[in-house]
């Protein structure tokens, strides 16, 4: 079964109005996250539906720019630099600073980072459920589901105070922590390697012990930098006396978008709710240019590898950038950059030789289908 008329399916089964095409309204997120998702919601339209799409008002991809949606735009208490120089460091502390810490120092360093992100999710999520203009706008919409990228979280909350259906989408959380405390999700640790932890099923018994280990730890990380913030935050926006949980209201979503495939993953359980949509944001594919047409023809049965830096790095050291190259002169297959790794060449002083290498078998350029 192909994965776009799969999820759509999963969609309509959720919609009341199947017949007229329902309302769907879609969480905000950033980068590749919206990349993904647009096909999606490119789908829905073209399948009868109303998709409002919940855009911030700062944001570095989701612009309004889409005819095919309406957008609802919301304030942001925060300014676009503030948020971008954030994610510079982020970024510079995953790709430069953690191969040269110790796990005390990166977990320190993860533990700060993580809760400067949650202070920033919780501006962008003020804009909407401390807004009674805007909530009184969404109920009187009266959509049929929501439908959430969580990595920015208040889709949950939202989506209970509307009284509407809550999908899913996602690839992973980390060491599985939002699928199995919130969605109850079996991770046996004798089998199931943690995400991020770098193992296989096939472990020693000091990696399951390693293993065994790592899930707590990332548990302790999440629950003092992420859920002990948004249960504060979800117990004083509801005005209950009672303690609200934030992992609670994440896990009574309906259905679980996961962005992969059974045989891409290692072996595991998964419940009935957790649907498998690897590759959703794929499109039909497309005769490509005369001149990538030859450069695939040319490069025999070794094939091509595809290189991007994905959509939020914007810079590289020397030393990256070298080691990069070292990496992809090995490989028999021809290499096709889809990033914007060569404008950094003019500032950084590379190793020509090496580059020379590579150069040989590396065409520069955005392939067709991709954005």
């Amino acid at each position: 079964m192909e994965p776009c008329p799969s999820v759509c399916i999963l969609l309509l089964l959720c919609l009341g109005r199947s017949a007229n095409g329902g309302k769907v309204l879609v969480w905000y997120t950033e980068g590749s996250h919206w990349i993904n998702m647009k096909p999606v919601l490119e789908t829905l339209v073209d399948r009868g539906h109303q998709v409002t799409v919940l855009v911030p008002s700062i944001s570095m991809f989701m612009t309004s720019d889409q005819s095919l949606f309406h957008y609802e735009a919301f304030n942001v208490s925060l300014s676009l630099e503030v948020f971008e120089a954030f994610l510079d460091k982020f970024i510079h502390f995953t790709i430069y600073e953690m191969d040269y810490m110790n796990y005390f120092q990166i977990y320190s360093k993860f533990m700060d980072l993580l809760k400067i992100n949650i202070q920033f999710s919780l501006k962008f999520l003020d804009g909407v459920v401390k807004s009674e203009t805007m909530l009184k706008k969404l109920k009187g919409d009266n959509y049929d589901m929501l439908l959430a990228d969580p990595i920015f979280p208040g889709s949950d909350l939202t989506a209970d105070m509307l009284g509407i259906p809550l999908f899913l989408s996602l690839r992973f959380s980390v060491a599985h922590n939002w699928e199995r405390l919130c969605a109850q999700l079996p991770a046996p640790p004798s089998f199931v390697p943690a995400v991020l932890s770098k193992l296989t099923d096939k472990m020693t018994f000091s990696e399951r012990v390693f293993n065994f280990l790592f899930y707590p730890l990332q548990d302790i990380v999440m629950e003092k930098c992420i859920w002990k913030e948004l249960d504060e935050y979800y117990s004083h926006v509801r005005g209950k006396r009672t303690h609200t949980s934030a992992c609670e209201m994440m896990g009574n979503a309906d259905i679980w978008l996961m962005r992969t495939y059974w045989d891409f993953d290692f072996p595991r359980p998964f419940l009935p709710n957790f649907k498998f949509v690897g590759g959703v944001h794929c499109r039909p594919a497309k005769p490509l240019p005369k001149d990538i047409e030859e450069f695939v023809q040319s490069s025999g049965d070794a094939g091509i590898v595809v290189f991007s830096l994905g959509s939020l790095v914007k810079n590289l050291t020397t030393e990256k950038a070298n080691m990069i190259a070292s990496g992809l002169a090995q490989v028999p297959q021809k290499v096709r950059k889809v990033s914007s790794f060569y404008k950094y060449e003019h500032c950084l002083k590379l190793n020509w030789e090496l580059w020379a290498t590579f150069n040989k078998k590396l065409i520069s350029g955005k392939l067709p289908s991709i954005k």
